[in-house]
């Protein structure tokens, strides 16, 4: 067989070489290269870049956060008074009229019990108050008389430091810093409570719409069980509230009748008023107004201080025991050691609010552990 004539060296380099097409797509101008291999995401550098952007978002998040706290704040109490609320709305509701009136109806109800307050009791509150300052002086010549007392003033002269801070009118003064800052202090006070009012009357009115709404952000194979647990959070949430302003009410009117039956009448409405509204603080709420009238009363008459001492200390046990139990027993399920954790962690975290709003997201935290996690380990 003959062999295949060999191929000239300048055919062999023009086969070899790409042609006018293959230029244009393969090794031409075009041509921009294979792409290389992904980046190595365990490489120290990606790692370290990686791991700043992040940190410095989040310190960006951070900030922006706490520069909107206040404005966080009042969203989030509109949403707890919109949940507290949404039981009475669902209450009209179920006799038969639209979502729409509902929300109206409370909403005028609420307003008129704000009117009300305003044109009928703070009067009284504010003439009592003033009472009960004309009558410190009176108080403190009392005290005078007792052993300790007397070698305290002795010594540091207290007596007399207490009745001229009293009696100068520059407690006040001293306390708010002065007529303009209590006149923006009361300005901040109104636009922040007009701010709590209409979002939560937006709140209250489109508060099935938003649940609906993020309820939709969860897969739909869970969706379901989703919409069970928030619907009871949100249940939980409004049993707590409408359960704190009953056990506050019966702290209110059951001070305000011991206190006129004992023959501190003069003083009644005011120091029931301060009760009812430390009451809704909880855990330690009840204690602070329960010493805030039982100071008073000693005050007045040894006879009486003793009177409201026995008198709170039993109103505690009923309060404690009975009614708290009875009135929460189907809106939160907390144990009490949980309930003092939650309280103090929420009032060192956000004050008053973060001690109001302790108690149902510990009763919400827990049904979620609950429902979620405990379930979960126990199907291992």
């Amino acid at each position: 067989m003959a062999e295949p004539a060999p191929v000239p060296a300048d055919d062999e380099s023009r086969s070899s070489s790409p042609s006018s097409t293959e230029t244009g797509t393969v090794a031409g101008p075009a041509y921009l290269g294979e792409p290389g291999p992904p980046l190595d995401h365990r490489a120290p550098f990606f790692v370290g870049f990686v791991g700043a952007v992040g940190a410095l978002l989040a310190f960006w998040v951070a900030t922006n956060i706490q520069a909107i706290g206040s404005t966080l704040m009042l969203i989030v109490v509109s949403l707890f008074l919109a949940a507290g609320l949404n039981p009475a709305v669902s209450f009209f509701e179920r006799r038969g009229l639209r979502r729409s009136y509902a929300v109206t109806l409370v909403i005028l109800c609420v307003l008129a019990a704000l009117a009300l307050f305003l044109f009928a009791i703070v009067p009284v509150i504010t003439s009592q108050v003033a009472s009960i300052t004309t009558q410190a002086p009176g108080w403190l010549d009392q005290l005078q008389h007792n052993s300790t007392v007397e070698e305290l003033d002795r010594e540091y002269d207290v007596i007399d430091k207490i009745r001229d801070y009293v009696t100068g009118g520059s407690f006040v003064t001293t306390l708010f810093g002065g007529a303009l800052d209590i006149g923006l202090a009361v300005l901040g006070a109104l636009f922040n409570g007009f701010i709590v009012l209409v979002l939560t009357l937006y709140f209250l009115s489109s508060l099935e719409a938003t649940k609906g709404a993020l309820y939709r952000l969860a897969p739909a194979s869970r969706r379901d069980r989703v919409t069970r647990l928030g619907n009871r959070i949100f249940e939980s949430v409004g049993g707590y509230v409408s359960g704190a302003f009953v056990v506050a009410m019966c702290a209110g009117l059951s001070s305000l009748v011991f206190l006129m039956v004992i023959g501190l009448g003069e003083y009644a409405v005011a120091l029931a008023f301060v009760v009812a509204l430390l009451d809704v603080i909880p855990m330690i709420g009840a204690t602070i107004g329960a010493v805030v009238v039982t100071a008073i009363a000693f005050a007045e008459d040894p006879t009486l201080g003793l009177a409201c001492i026995v008198f709170y200390l039993l109103y505690q046990q009923l309060e404690n025991y009975v009614i708290y139990p009875r009135v929460m027993s189907s809106a939160v399920d907390v144990p009490g050691a949980v309930t003092v954790i939650a309280a103090l962690v929420g009032a060192a975290l956000l004050g008053v609010v973060g001690a109001l709003l302790a108690i149902p997201t510990a009763a919400a935290v827990l049904m979620l552990t609950r429902e979620v996690f405990v379930r979960r380990q126990d199907q291992r």
